[in-house]
């Protein structure tokens, strides 16, 4: 292996590292609206699909991934719908479908207010994929 390849290993090792962290922390720190969702998500409990939470694909950490289905979902807040949030999802929605990921996006309040639509929207999707 080449100087150059080393050093490119390096830090993209670096740069997993970092994010791998990033990602643990923003697990023990979730919002509201992520548990209840993650409550839905997790152990296989819909339609037989893995989810991840707070998972990293390249250098982005999503809220949750599906890597079977090839989907990720997206809990938005307030901060969302700012000229800059919205030209940052903008651009990391196109990374991720880039990598091959459908992104299905939620409000907080939908999560809040309407989670069996949420719960619907998830399913029939993932039903699709099957």
């Amino acid at each position: 292996m080449s100087v150059v390849q080393e050093g490119l290993k390096t830090c993209y090792n670096l740069q997993m590292n970092k994010l791998n962290s990033l990602a643990k922390i923003l697990r023990k720190n979730q919002t509201q609206q992520e548990k209840k969702l993650w409550n839905i998500l997790r152990n296989r409990q819909l339609s037989g699909f893995k989810f991840k939470r707070q998972y990293p694909i390249g250098n982005y950490i999503v809220d949750f991934a599906c890597r079977e289905a090839k989907l990720v979902i997206e809990i938005d807040g307030g901060q969302h719908n700012t000229s800059n949030g919205i030209s940052y999802d903008e651009i990391r929605s196109e990374y991720l479908k880039h990598a091959g990921f459908m992104v299905l996006r939620f409000w907080n309040n939908e999560i809040d207010e309407n989670i069996e639509g949420v719960y619907q929207k998830i399913a029939e999707l993932l039903q699709r994929k099957e």
